[in-house]
C-alpha cells in the first residue's frame, strides 16, 4: 500500500468504527462496501467516507455512478484522490 492508501484507510476505519481492526491480509484492490468487503462496510459508511473524503481532501464526488466507481476498493478512491484534490500534495 502506498502512503496515501495507508491514510484513507486509517480515516475510513475511523470514520465507520471498523471492528477488529484491518485484516492483515487485506489487499487494496478488496471490495471497499458490501458484502464482500473485508473490513465490513455498507452503504451507511459509504456516506460517510465520501463526505469525509470530499472536505478532508477538496474533491467532489458528483454523482451516484462515479461515488460507486471511486468507492469500488482503497485502489480506486486513492487514485481518484490523488488526481482530483486541489491541496496541491496530489500529482
Amino acid at each position: 500500500m502506498n502512503a496515501l492508501e495507508q491514510e484513507l484507510l486509517g480515516m475510513i476505519c475511523e470514520v465507520c468504527k471498523v471492528a477488529g481492526g484491518v485484516p492483515a491480509d487485506f489487499s487494496p484492490t478488496a471490495p471497499l462496501i458490501g458484502p464482500e468487503s473485508p473490513l465490513g462496510i455498507d452503504s451507511l459508511d459509504a456516506v460517510e467516507i465520501v463526505f469525509t473524503v470530499q472536505n478532508r481532501y477538496q474533491v467532489r464526488i458528483n454523482s451516484e455512478e462515479t461515488s460507486r466507481q471511486v468507492l469500488a476498493s482503497l485502489k480506486t478512491l486513492a487514485e481518484f484522490v490523488d488526481k482530483n484534490r486541489q491541496d496541491g500534495d496530489g500529482a
